[in-house]
């Protein structure tokens, strides 16, 4: 379907790629993977013609429909809407359907029956073509696509430049999905994307039948989505006939068997370059010296191209946490609001103890970074308080870098600022081994590129190690392998972390425990995202649907329910309600007696320390009292969620029979 001959590109005096050659085949589905920089991008421009190569050709066989997100988006007016934007994601589709009303308008004012045969086959001919591009199904689709990328209902009549740029970026991504093209190019399509959404692109794109091609460091994606996989790296782009994990594998034994020639060719040259260095100058040897000269230029010229590693995986590092108390921060009963009127967070209760891994989930626009921020103190509760434990460090990283780190101060700067009173000297032996050279660390760090802005930020945090990190998306700006060593790093760290993230192999394999945020509220879940998933799964099944969440009657059903039908209506509703309330109330009552016992045994070891006798043995009832504590404090915690969702059960039940 594309074939790349002997492709070379070049920008300024930078080779981007040299001689690359290879070839995609219909319904192939591509992964398209290499260090950030090092021409992924450039293969989608060359494919859609936006560039052009300064050597070979690509082949693109069939004129296949192309779809592909654009960078740069534009409404056709001030006031289209959100759907209306969505729905031009065929060319051409709009205005084929102007004209077949058209056609149809000329049709009912014509009298001549040869006029009306010729109407008919070009209504008819246009028709097929409009049927064959999707256009009958192709607003149902959009709307399905737009709904699974987190956009609700009442926004797709608002107005499309309302939104911001993520957003945008999600219409577009929507457009091009419902669109249905022969050949899907996804440029970091889970970039603007939140863990809900990134579930819902997958399953989309499980079932895409075309073919797909997909830049992406999304191992989730990657691992689910593609069945072979082109590393560009090196100024070349190499075809691996199998997923990311036979990719990784068959990687790793390609870069032990370049190294090994590489070694050999660099042995080889050195022996060369030893002969010529004692020999050219004496008569009887000059012939061979100039002999072995040559050969060292033919060495030079077929030298053993090493593939680029991630400059990320080789400098992220942390530093060990400080000592800090048993708990870290304490939310209480926070309230939060960016204008006073529309409240972001409400009545947020929410402990973190030392050493606990959190990673906080749910829809963009629900409070996720909001929430981060108060943990980390750059925001204040609009109501509630947030306290930190004792001797609590928190490490704020967002993912607005100009929110932590000013653009204008140079990278010298902002790593001196971290730790006052260091030498220069020590300052640059610290930056030299987070990968900045002597040329970087006099740029302003507004000009840095991802990859450098987070290891600039990680830096900060190594220099002045918090006990507390929270982290706002940092896998944006990493490769595959930046964020495998950052996942190492956190699972070995032994402070505290907390952390919201589009990625899911990186929630996967860091956290142990999930903070959901929803329209309900904030839930937690003691265990890690897989144990999330399937979790959330039984508590929402049968769950009735809540007020805000209802569907709306059409404009034209307003008839009134008789007073049978309500009591019907609010009889269903208490049906669908009472298994899992009655549920809740016997977990609640179980708790309850057993958090009674508890304590009551808490009070008798208690006495035997206060008062003990010469027969006390105060190993086993220390050892006794701490198994105690610890039991009471995991029922408490089990008792209150349980109690909270219970009390939220029950004002559900009564607001949706108020309802009817």
């Amino acid at each position: 379907m594309i074939e790349f001959r002997n492709i070379s590109v070049r920008y300024g005096t930078q080779e981007v790629i040299q001689n690359v050659n290879f070839r995609i085949n219909k319904s192939e589905r591509v992964g398209i993977i290499g260090p950030n920089g090092s021409g992924k991008s450039t293969l989608f421009r060359l494919i859609l013609k936006e560039a052009d190569p300064d050597t070979g050709d690509v082949y693109i066989e069939e004129n296949p429909r192309i779809g592909h997100i654009r960078q740069h988006l534009k409404a056709d007016t001030d006031d289209e809407t959100l759907l209306e934007y969505a729905l031009r994601g065929i060319p051409g589709l709009g205005e084929m359907e102007h004209e077949i009303h058209a056609l149809e308008h000329q049709l009912s004012e014509t009298r001549v029956d040869s006029d009306r045969q010729r109407l008919l086959k070009q209504i008819g001919d246009v028709q097929s073509e409009f049927e064959h591009l999707g256009g009958y199904e192709i607003e149902a689709r959009v709307k399905i696509s737009l709904g699974g990328l987190g956009f609700p209902v009442d926004a797709f009549d608002r107005p499309f430049k309302s939104f911001s740029g993520g957003w945008q970026m999600r219409a577009e991504l929507s457009r091009v999905l419902a669109s249905h093209p022969d050949l899907l190019l996804l440029d970091e399509p889970s970039n603007y994307l939140d863990l809900p959404a990134v579930e819902w692109l997958q399953r989309f794109l499980k079932n895409y039948e075309g073919t797909l091609m997909l830049i992406s460091h999304d191992r989730y994606l990657l691992r689910t989505l593609t069945s072979l996989t082109v590393e560009v790296d090196a100024n070349t782009a190499t075809r691996y006939n199998g997923n990311l994990d036979f990719y990784l594998r068959e990687r790793e034994i390609r870069w032990s068997n370049l190294l090994a020639a590489k070694e050999n060719q660099d042995r080889r040259r050195d022996q060369l370059q030893r002969f010529v260095d004692q020999f050219k100058a004496t008569a009887s040897k000059a012939s061979q010296a100039a002999s072995r000269m040559k050969m060292i230029e033919k060495l030079d010229e077929e030298a053993v191209v090493m593939p680029r590693r991630s400059l990320a995986a080789g400098y992220l590092r942390l530093a060990p946490a400080p000592h800090a108390g048993a708990e870290i921060v304490r939310l209480t009963n926070v309230d939060f609001s960016y204008n006073g009127t529309d409240m972001i967070l409400k009545n947020v209760d929410l402990a973190v103890a030392r050493g606990e891994k959190i990673a906080i989930v749910g829809f963009n626009g629900m409070g996720k970074t909001t929430l981060l921020r108060i943990m980390a103190g750059t925001r204040q509760p609009t109501a509630g308080s947030r306290s930190l434990g004792h001797k609590v460090q928190p490490g704020y990283l967002s993912q607005e870098f100009s929110e932590t780190i000013p653009g204008e101060v140079s990278v010298y700067e902002c790593a001196k600022r971290c730790k006052l009173g260091s030498t220069e000297k020590e300052i640059r032996c610290q930056l030299g081994s987070f990968g900045f050279t002597s040329d970087d660390i006099t740029k302003p760090a507004g000009v840095l590129s991802g990859g450098e802005k987070i290891r600039l930020a990680f830096l900060r945090l190594f220099l002045d190690p918090p006990n507390f990190m929270l982290l706002d998306e940092p896998t944006t700006h990493l490769d595959l392998e930046g964020r495998t060593t950052l996942e190492a790093c956190i699972r070995k760290y032994d402070g505290t972390v907390c952390l919201v993230s589009h990625d899911i192999e990186f929630v996967r394999n860091t956290v142990s425990t999930i903070i959901e945020i929803s329209p309900a509220g904030v839930r937690r879940f003691p265990g890690g995202y897989d144990y999330y998933r399937e979790k959330s799964a039984q508590l929402d099944q049968g769950k009735p649907t809540t007020q805000a969440t209802v569907t709306p009657r059409f404009a034209d059903d307003n008839s009134p329910l008789s007073a049978k039908d309500q009591r019907r209506a609010r009889a269903q509703e208490r049906t669908k309600f009472q298994p899992r309330i009655k549920a809740l109330r016997e977990k609640v009552t179980q708790a309850e007696t057993k958090i009674h016992e508890l304590e009551k045994e808490l009070e008798k070891l208690s006495a035997v320390l206060f008062n003990p006798s010469p027969e006390t043995k105060f190993g086993e009832t220390n050892r006794k009292l701490k198994f105690v504590q610890d039991q009471l404090s995991h029922l408490t915690e089990i008792w209150e969620r349980d109690a909270t969702e219970l009390n939220t059960l029950v004002q559900e039940q009564k607001a949706a029979e108020a309802n009817q």
